[in-house]
């Protein structure tokens, strides 16, 4: 039976995941239910089992685990940083109800998840890379013209395709593109390397300023 020290420690851990990391940077409230629900329910569960018998209790748990996986994976679609908070959410609720001894063991465990998130979540974490499915309007066979297509449409250097679709009756590509789009100041990539050298750019002369006639004053006598 874990103590109030590995309850309070599965709190604030999931506090910090939940609502310190991923409502800040995801922000979407029937997740962070669904985190905190699975993370409370998993510790009781475990942490009832934990007084009955240790090996129950472990292979209950780890059932548990895959059973709620499947269920929350199965019952609507997730980005692949929602699944990760949601594994984490219950490996927490997992330790901390089982009870890990020694408790430096357990603590070690439960904040490493958190770390991980932490870092690897962040903005600045291969912040320009981006994937896409992006539906093209023909049918496109040849790998280099699709290359160069998607380069002029996303204004960036694909890094990898996969062409899921290519229907040549409905005359349409579908491809999933993982690429990396222009740093700050950077001039995005939306031309093809042989389309040639840049014409230097030409600033418009600025039109002369009209010159209003003088006003004609009558002569008096």
């Amino acid at each position: 039976m874990p103590s109030l020290l590995y309850i309070a420690a599965d709190l604030v851990a999931i506090g910090v995941l939940v609502l310190g990391l991923y409502r800040s940077r995801h922000g979407r409230k029937d997740l962070v239910v669904s985190f905190l629900g699975a993370n409370v329910g998993v510790l009781a569960v475990a942490a009832a089992l934990a007084g009955v018998s240790p090996t129950a209790s472990l292979g209950v748990g780890l059932g548990l685990f895959g059973v709620l996986s499947i269920i929350r994976l199965r019952s609507t679609e997730l980005e692949q940083h929602d699944v990760a908070y949601f594994f984490s959410s219950l490996a927490l609720g997992l330790i901390a109800g089982l009870g890990v001894q020694p408790a430096w063991l357990a603590a070690a465990l439960m904040a490493l998840p958190v770390l991980v998130l932490a870092v690897v979540d962040h903005p600045r974490f291969m912040g320009g890379a981006r994937r896409q499915r992006i539906v093209v309007d023909r049918a496109i066979t040849g790998e280099q013209e699709l290359t160069d297509h998607l380069r002029d449409l996303l204004g960036a250097e694909p890094q990898r395709m996969t062409v899921v679709e290519t229907d040549q009756i409905r005359d349409l590509t579908v491809v999933d593109v993982t690429y990396r789009v222009p740093r700050a100041g950077q001039r995005p990539t939306n031309r093809r390397p042989d389309a040639g050298p840049v014409a230097p750019a030409v600033r418009p002369v600025p039109a002369p300023a009209e010159i209003s006639p003088a006003p004609v004053t009558a002569a008096t006598r």
